[in-house]
């Protein structure tokens, strides 16, 4: 049930289209290639049962830890504010 100027199916057709470019950015932040013996920020050790776990691993544990909480920050997603300027 559309309203508005919205046609038919408009809001899913708009929440199908955040999941899939959720899942693109998901995909896009994981690692590729080989993995790396020594962290590319840092310069300290990987372990190898990090190596082996994470195919392509390329940051240490604290490195990566520190990268997902600046990630955390900035989600680059305002749902809220999306919500509202649909109510507009």
């Amino acid at each position: 049930m559309a309203t508005g100027w919205a046609g038919e199916g408009a809001v899913q057709e708009q929440i199908d289209a955040t999941v899939k470019d959720g899942i693109l950015r998901a995909r896009s932040r994981l690692p590729q290639g080989p993995a790396l013996t020594h962290c590319a920020s840092c310069g300290g050790d990987i372990p190898e049962a990090r190596r082996l776990a994470i195919p392509g691993v390329r940051l240490c544990i604290r490195c990566q830890e520190a990268e997902d909480r600046e990630a955390e920050q900035f989600s680059g997603y305002n749902r809220r504010g999306s919500k509202d300027s649909q109510l507009r």
